[in-house]
Parts: C-alpha cells; sequence; structure tokens
C-alpha cells in the first residue's frame, strides 16, 4: 500500500498587528484566506515569529533565520506593509510608511535564505518586493495611480513557466500603492498589469520553484481556478525527503 505523500511544511513568516479581537495583546497574523489556500492547496503553513535583538548584524540574524528555518520545505513570503525606502537607497516618500525595522530585516535575511539554499519559495506582494531588494533591486515608492482593491487584468510573458497555471485567467486582485521598479540580479519580469507595472517576477535558471507575484491569490483563491492552480503548483513542486 503507497504512503500518502506528507504535507509540505511551508514556513510563513508573520506581521505584527496591534491587536487582534480574541487577544489581550499584539498579535503575530497571517491572513486566513492565505493560508488557507495553501492549506487547501496540499501544505501545512506554518506561521514563524520575526525575532532579532536591536542592532543585531546582518550576518547573524542570517544565521538565526537559516537555523530556525531549517524544518521548512519552503517558504512562502506574504503581503504586508512597505519597507523603509533606505533599505533600498532611497528617501522616503510622503506616502510610504515607515516600515518596521525587525519586519523588514527577517523577511531580508529570509529572502536571502531560500535563494542561497534553493527553498521552493512563493512572494506574495510585499513578498515581491522583499525578494527584489534583497538581490540589489529598488523599488517605485507611490504609484501615479496606486492598484488598490482592484482586479485588472495582466499580461503573461510566454515563456514563464507560470503561464500553464493562469493563463486561463489572467485576472487579478491587486492591492498595492509600491512596485518594483530595477530588478534585483538574476530577476526577469513575467507579468505586466496594463499600466506597465511588473506583476510577476522569475529567478533566471534556478534549479528551484520560485516565484513572486504582485497581486493577491488569496483574494480571489475560495472561486478562482487560476489562483487555486498557482498555489497547487508551488506546492506539487516542493521535493520532501
Amino acid at each position: 500500500m503507497q504512503t500518502p505523500r506528507r504535507r509540505p511544511l511551508i514556513a510563513v513568516p508573520g506581521r505584527f498587528s496591534e491587536s487582534a479581537s480574541a487577544l489581550r495583546y499584539k498579535a503575530l497574523v497571517n491572513a486566513h484566506a492565505l493560508i488557507k489556500g495553501v492549506y487547501d492547496a496540499g501544505g501545512e503553513p506554518v506561521t514563524i515569529l520575526p525575532v532579532a535583538d536591536p542592532g543585531t548584524p546582518e550576518d547573524t540574524l542570517y544565521e538565526d533565520v537559516a537555523q530556525r528555518l531549517a524544518f521548512a520545505d519552503a517558504v512562502l513570503l506574504p503581503g504586508g506593509g512597505d519597507m523603509s525606502a533606505w533599505r533600498y537607497g532611497q528617501e522616503s516618500h510622503a506616502e510610504s510608511d515607515a516600515g518596521d525595522n525587525l519586519q523588514d530585516s527577517f523577511d531580508l535575511a529570509v529572502a536571502r535564505y531560500v535563494v542561497a539554499n534553493k527553498v521552493p519559495t512563493l512572494a506574495v506582494c510585499r513578498g515581491m518586493q522583499v525578494l527584489n531588494v534583497s538581490l540589489g533591486g529598488d523599488l517605485e515608492q507611490h504609484l501615479p495611480t496606486p492598484h488598490m482593491n482592484q482586479i485588472h487584468t495582466i499580461t503573461l510573458d510566454a515563456t514563464s513557466s507560470l503561464t500553464p497555471s493562469i493563463a486561463r485567467n489572467p485576472q487579478v486582485s491587486c492591492y498595492h500603492h509600491q512596485a518594483v521598479r530595477n530588478l534585483g540580479k538574476g530577476l526577469v519580469a513575467t507579468a505586466w498589469a496594463e499600466d506597465g507595472t511588473v506583476e510577476a517576477l522569475e529567478l533566471q535558471g534556478a534549479e528551484f520553484w520560485i516565484h513572486a507575484v504582485q497581486w493577491h491569490p488569496e483574494d480571489t483563491v475560495a472561486s478562482d481556478l487560476a489562483q487555486q492552480a498557482l498555489l497547487k503548483e508551488f506546492i506539487a513542486n516542493i521535493p520532501l525527503v
């Protein structure tokens, strides 16, 4: 009798929240729709706490992340708030959030870890921006027309390995006012909005599954077969040992 494939463990960095209805303290959260989408696709999402002392050297933080993520079969870098502009060499725009130093440091260390160790990864919205910055890219801090609360059409590069998964419905749900500008080392754009905004990235020549999307698959995953296919493709490309 064939043993069923175990669910791959997906590490998902948590997001800080000042409150949650069922708690008396600050919360560490992830979007229910996103982690349920991962679970429904066959994964086991595990929220991880960003931890570091103020002023922790980058190398030390990276080593800590490497130890803590050793259990994970894959990583999902979720959406969230703006990164601090100094992280990519810019002065802060008036419309940009100040960012959270711990969240930024931890997410960037996670992004560097997955690339260095060939860990299957899906990066969503802020996660895509984090991946780009971790590889030396930068961001447009405020779009002339922000993509807030809108479903819009994207154009997919025919060479992208994501194309079969989402080509059946090139409509995506977006919630962002920032976007990738200059691409990080090794990244290539594979999808664009009608105004030219980059909507997806791939790591050229990667020997593992790593994709980044600017949209939020969790917004429509309950009814959109294309977003379900995206998450299923992610899970299916996680090797288990």
